[in-house]
């Protein structure tokens, strides 16, 4: 590999579709801008694409394109790689032969970062070059560098945040106009922010690897995608909107990373919020990410999670980090050596709960319902009860309770004669705790 300071940082791109393109748009676009605050002048020289006949819309010559990625990457003029194919391999495979080769590898691959990262990051300290991957998680939201640079020697004791925007577009539709699940799913799907098939987004797939790459980063952990305590918003009704509202929360799609005595807490699922909670008001597709800190106290970072242009930003600033750092000067975005830690498992974790019950509406409902759940030390805090005929719809809103013990208690409550239909169960996030 040249030194940089012979020529323009060259660039292999292994991608140009949804934010490939965006990226060599920026890069020609601000290309002055960039040799101002950089000194240097970066060249996309090869571009590794799937079909060579589709038409895209940048200006590069044809003959910069290929089929081939392998060539790109071992190019010996490319100084610098980005990734952005997506998926397990052949992503793994180029980035540790670019990373072999001493060259410093730019990613938004949070799909390969959430299962193969341990082995990546420790692929790039042996090579002695960067690894960046600020587009992983949260699109165009700068937060993996902060975490990584500007809070190196803060205590993180949270991370929490609403890092899916096609979840978060739909609860807000549910949460502002009333509408079925259904109906904003579909909703987000003819505006494109969700796909044909939804089911990484709704099931919680997507925030689940984002939150194993916030875990990892936040606590220097070794968390993957199979550590993720996961569920989705498709058992959220428009009833658990408006009880949630009634009751002074809103409900969103939350992922949290937390520490908790030397072991690593990350977890996906739907959560009541209080209203007044920063994170309460993040409406319709935009992500946010709540940090918590000793010293810092609380930090919030808002923003687009999603699209082409957003993403191929945070792609870009990774990219100007890895160029500055191929001078003599060094590195200055190095990440560390991930540690293994304990995962805590989802049943040991203390929250509290929201709960609806069907039940008869006779004398002595509730305190029997009261007695199962203080059987299995859950403590109420509060309690709602609405008529309906000879039934009454219970809501419950708990103390700080374990994971475990409400699964007991909901399993013995459910087989109780007097409880006609056992409903949501939603976790309250930000009150107590």
């Amino acid at each position: 590999m040249s030194s940089p300071s012979d020529h323009p940082v060259y660039v292999g791109l292994l991608g140009c579709g949804n934010v490939g393109a965006p990226l060599v748009q920026l890069l020609s676009r601000n290309a002055d801008l960039i040799k101002a605050r950089t000194g240097v002048e970066i060249e996309i020289r090869r571009v590794a694409v799937h079909n060579l006949a589709k038409e895209r819309d940048v200006e590069l010559p044809h003959s910069v394109f290929t089929n081939d990625a392998d060539s790109v990457v071992n190019d010996p003029s490319i100084d610098v790689v980005v990734e952005l194919i997506g998926g397990i391999e052949p992503a793994r495979s180029l980035i540790l032969a670019a990373l072999k080769a001493g060259k410093p590898v730019v990613t938004g691959n949070k799909e390969l970062l959430a299962n193969v990262g341990k082995e990546l990051f420790e692929a790039a300290e042996a090579a002695g070059v960067d690894l960046l991957f600020e587009a992983s998680v949260a699109g165009g939201i700068p937060l993996i560098r902060p975490l990584r640079e500007s809070l190196a020697g803060e205590r993180i004791t949270r991370v929490m945040g609403i890092v899916n925007g096609t979840t978060n577009f739909i609860l807000t539709r549910m949460s502002e106009e009333g509408s079925s699940f259904a109906e904003a799913l579909a909703e987000a799907q003819v505006l494109g922010y969700a796909e044909r098939d939804p089911t990484a987004d709704i099931e919680g797939f997507d925030a689940a690897a984002k939150a194993a790459i916030i875990g990892s980063i936040a606590f220097g952990a070794v968390v993957v995608a199979g550590d993720v305590y996961r569920e989705g918003i498709t058992d959220i009704t428009p009833d658990d909107i408006a009880a949630a509202a009634e009751l002074g929360y809103v409900v969103k799609l939350l992922a949290v990373a937390e520490e908790r005595s030397g072991a690593v807490a990350v977890r996906v699922h739907p959560a009541m919020l209080p209203v007044e909670h920063p994170l309460a008001t993040v409406r319709g597709s935009y992500n946010a990410v709540f940090i918590e800190g000793e010293a810092v106290g609380q930090l919030m970072l808002l923003g687009r999670g999603a699209g082409g242009r957003p993403t191929a930003s945070a792609v870009l600033g990774d990219l100007i980090d890895a160029v500055k750092n191929l001078h003599p000067a060094g590195r200055g975005a190095t990440f560390g050596t991930l540690t293994r830690k304990p995962i805590q498992p989802i049943d040991d974790i203390e929250s509290q709960f929201y709960v609806t019950l069907d039940a008869l509406d006779r004398p002595g409902v509730l305190a029997t319902i009261a007695g199962v759940f203080g059987q299995h030390k859950v403590s109420i805090q509060s309690m709602q009860q609405k008529g309906q005929g000879d039934e009454a719809r219970l809501i419950f809103v708990t103390h700080l309770a374990r994971e475990a013990d409400l699964r007991a208690t909901m399993h013995e409550v459910r087989d109780l004669d007097i409880v006609k239909h056992a409903g949501s169960v939603l976790r309250v996030v930000g009150g107590e705790e």
